[in-house]
């Protein structure tokens, strides 16, 4: 019989996390073929959490394998500025002169576009939902373990670690075409807080 255990994250993970956030990054589903670069969307959805706030990083196994994860930060505004200070100026300088050729689709040119953003001035003036809600979180789950709970299991115990640092509210982004999570978040008792051309922001209350 299957294991499967939920535990906290480790650096040794960062394989695993790079690989599933590849597998499950086309909306749920396998985005490997959208991808010259494997890495580039872990890079950005991922890996960084593992360095920020390891404790609000978690991992779901079978049989001892990575399969799934939540990573979380519990000050989204906080978060922004870490990112722009120290990771991502080491992506800005490798990818600054990434030829065409290696991107291979719209999808991995918007990703690259990411690390350029200006994250110190993407703060609560136009997100005041930050205030409300100033975790944020990414979560995924390989289809090894899809339909057997473990999506709850991580989402709860995520909430158990925020609440033990006092953190009042959670939001997360959804694209409108991921159904299946789509329905998932809103019987985690998320709603909708915001409107964008890619999808949704939803928050809950920890």
């Amino acid at each position: 019989m299957s294991a499967i255990t939920v535990r906290g994250a480790e650096f040794s993970d960062l394989p695993y996390f790079y690989d599933i956030c590849l597998k499950t990054g086309d909306a749920g589903k396998d985005a490997s073929g959208l991808f010259y670069d494997p890495y580039s969307l872990g890079q950005y959805y991922a890996a960084p959490y593992l360095f920020f706030e390891r404790d609000l990083c978690f991992v779901a196994e079978l049989d001892g394998v990575p399969q799934g994860y939540v990573v979380g930060v519990s000050d989204t505004f906080v978060f922004n500025r870490w990112l722009e200070s120290e990771w991502l100026p080491p992506l800005r300088r490798r990818y600054q002169n990434h030829p065409h050729e290696k991107i291979k689709t719209d999808v991995e040119k918007n990703i690259i576009a990411l690390f350029y953003k200006n994250f110190d001035s993407a703060g609560e003036a136009e997100n005041p939902f930050y205030k409300t809600h100033p975790a944020h979180l990414h979560i995924d789950l390989l289809p090894s373990l899809q339909g057997k709970g473990q999506g709850r299991a991580l989402m709860k115990t995520l909430f158990a670690a925020l609440a033990k640092k006092n953190v009042c509210g959670v939001h997360l982004g959804v694209s409108r075409t991921n159904a299946g999570a789509l329905a998932f978040y809103r019987k985690m008792g998320f709603i909708s807080l915001k409107e964008e051309d890619w999808g949704l922001v939803m928050g809950a209350y920890i």
